[in-house]
């Protein structure tokens, strides 16, 4: 076991992550972290990665898993002390952490009485992020993607199936008002085969654009119509996100039964598009590693798509409660260390960074060590 930094000496509000530091936040990231209710921001079930809360490592914040298997059975725990919370491992302080305070837009509702939490979520300790519609055309169970869990907060009433554009411009506003956030991230379910939830998500920005000109970031499967991204765009969205989920097409047919129709193909084209658009570094890819792709292909598709201006924006499997991957093993750390390396170089090759990001997953980094790894080589 790495012999870890210990800033418990430090001034433990100041003290941020460092480079080196990177090693044993994919460690952290991987196997989770138990924290015996001792934080109630955390997020379960929905869209993207969940089952995690927020901490603040100085004044980097990341989401750890919290709630799912390898959290409960993971060596870190938070442990709250007299001097505040320290991240332990096997009963060794580590440092001092904090939670992310719940943010006070939360206690708020709409007029029709529907809570803000299920309006938008707080994600890291300064993203607004909402899924505008939460259901799926590929969520039967032979055709959704198994590491996804966007039906289960639904089916738990922990939100609402489609967010109007309205409910989103009320939510903005109080959060940038109440809690200070800085960025927004906008994400869809798949509701057809042709604008794939763009048009909804246009229209959500435009009402937002009246009343915030916070960064925004959409996120929805390559629409059909390419001129739907200069659509986009002319509502006021600074930056996109397609998510291919895996370079590797054997992956994408066997995780990804409907969506993996959509071919790396048509994957790489859309890119093109949504570049030609929004312009480099202003288009984000998602990469799920864990799944059992082939190394090789990966690297080569993260190396492709950043010389294009995409930025591949790699993380760990996280298996989340309900899914069909939920007994699954996160990747080995050392596979991700190799991996996040790698791509940090193609993209410092390609002038792509988290930092020159506008909005989105890219700019937050909470989900991933990516970005640790970017200043290393900096």
């Amino acid at each position: 076991m790495k012999e870890f930094t210990n800033r418990a000496g430090e001034d433990k509000n100041k003290a941020g992550l460092l480079p080196e530091d990177a090693r044993w936040l994919v460690d952290l990231q991987n196997k989770g972290v138990r924290t015996a209710g001792l934080t109630n921001n955390g997020r379960k079930g929905g869209a993207g990665p969940s089952d995690d809360a927020a901490f603040r490592f100085g004044e980097d914040t990341f989401m750890l898993p919290a709630f799912n298997d390898p959290a409960e059975h993971s060596p870190y725990e938070i442990v709250k002390q007299e001097d505040g919370y320290s991240l332990q491992y096997e009963g060794k302080t580590l440092m001092y952490i904090d939670p992310v305070a719940r943010p006070k837009f939360y206690d708020r509702s709409t007029s029709e009485g529907i809570p803000y939490q299920k309006i938008a979520a707080l994600h890291g300790s300064d993203v607004l992020a909402s899924t505008v519609i939460q259901s799926c055309i590929r969520w039967s169970p032979k055709d959704r993607c198994k590491f996804c869990a966007i039906g289960h907060s639904l089916d738990a009433g922990s939100t609402v199936a489609k967010k109007s554009p309205q409910q989103l411009a009320e939510v903005v506003q109080a959060a940038e008002e109440l809690d200070g956030i800085k960025q927004i991230t906008l994400t869809t379910g798949t509701p057809n085969e042709t604008d794939r939830g763009a048009l909804h998500l246009a229209a959500c920005v435009e009402a937002i654009r009246k009343v915030s000109s916070l960064p925004i970031q959409v996120q929805c499967e390559p629409p059909s119509d390419e001129r739907l991204y200069q659509i986009l765009k002319d509502a006021g969205a600074n930056t996109i996100g397609l998510h291919v989920e895996s370079f590797d097409e054997r992956v994408r047919r066997e995780m990804m039964p409907s969506k993996s129709s959509i071919s790396l193909d048509n994957y790489f084209d859309a890119f093109s598009k949504a570049v030609s658009v929004f312009g480099r570094n202003q288009v984000s890819t998602y990469v799920i590693l864990g799944m059992g792709e082939d190394p090789d292909l990966t690297l080569e598709g993260c190396r492709r798509a950043a010389g294009m201006g995409v930025y591949p924006f790699v993380v760990p499997l996280r298996p989340l409660r309900g899914t069909m991957l939920e007994h699954a093993q996160p990747p080995s750390s050392a596979y991700m260390e190799q991996m996040y390396g790698k791509v940090a170089v193609f993209l410092s090759d390609a002038g792509l960074s988290a930092a020159g990001s506008a909005a989105g997953c890219a700019k937050c980094g909470a989900c991933s060590a990516l970005s640790s790894f970017e200043k290393a080589i900096v």
